[in-house]
């Protein structure tokens, strides 16, 4: 697999509870999270050069962006803040978060383990009924956890450092609970 290209992004919480986002190719976006209290997994956005859509974490680490005009595109998040896009072509690189900076600096000392592989692509096409299946998947697996961690559920909302067998969704505990913060693990 060739080596895709890697965009870094870093993110500024704002007082109004949104995130402005800046990559390092000069992309700009304002992102806003859907109402917390009714456990929405969305993210709003436009950018600076006129594209707006919505990214929902499905589960599963599947994160799907559907942009203003109906199109869709799939992404991956595959650890240490590092999120795969497309067919591999781009992975975007949080330096905002601990795990992001981890990730780039074990990437830069060669790090096998952080090396991509087919496996972890994203899909190229889902089904509406594959789609609600990862969501039910997640909210089950939500359910399980807070029940028996007796509390928030825990997690590394951090980096996305967790393993990549799907039973866990811990690292997406920045995304869930009832307060409106702003993860800085917001599924790039």
């Amino acid at each position: 697999m060739n080596r895709p290209e890697e965009i870094g992004y870093t993110d500024e919480l704002l007082a109004d509870a949104s995130v402005h986002r800046r990559y390092d190719d000069g992309r700009e976006e304002w992102r806003r999270r859907s109402d917390a209290s009714a456990g929405s997994r969305l993210v709003h956005w436009p950018d600076n050069q006129g594209a707006s859509g919505t990214d929902e974490l499905l589960g599963d680490r599947i994160i799907k962006r559907t942009l203003s005009d109906g199109t869709v595109v799939y992404a991956r998040d595959i650890g240490y803040g590092r999120t795969l896009w497309g067919r591999g072509e781009t992975v975007l690189v949080n330096r905002t978060s601990f795990g992001g900076r981890m990730g780039a600096l074990l990437a830069g000392l060669g790090v096998a383990a952080l090396a991509i592989t087919a496996a972890q692509l994203p899909p190229l096409s889902m089904t509406p009924e594959e789609e609600e299946a990862l969501r039910q998947r997640h909210a089950q697996n939500q359910a399980s956890s807070s029940g028996s961690s007796g509390g928030d559920g825990g997690g590394d909302a951090g980096g996305g450092a967790g393993d990549d067998s799907g039973g866990d969704d811990s690292w997406e505990a920045g995304w869930e609970g009832d307060d409106d913060t702003w993860s800085d693990d917001d599924f790039g």
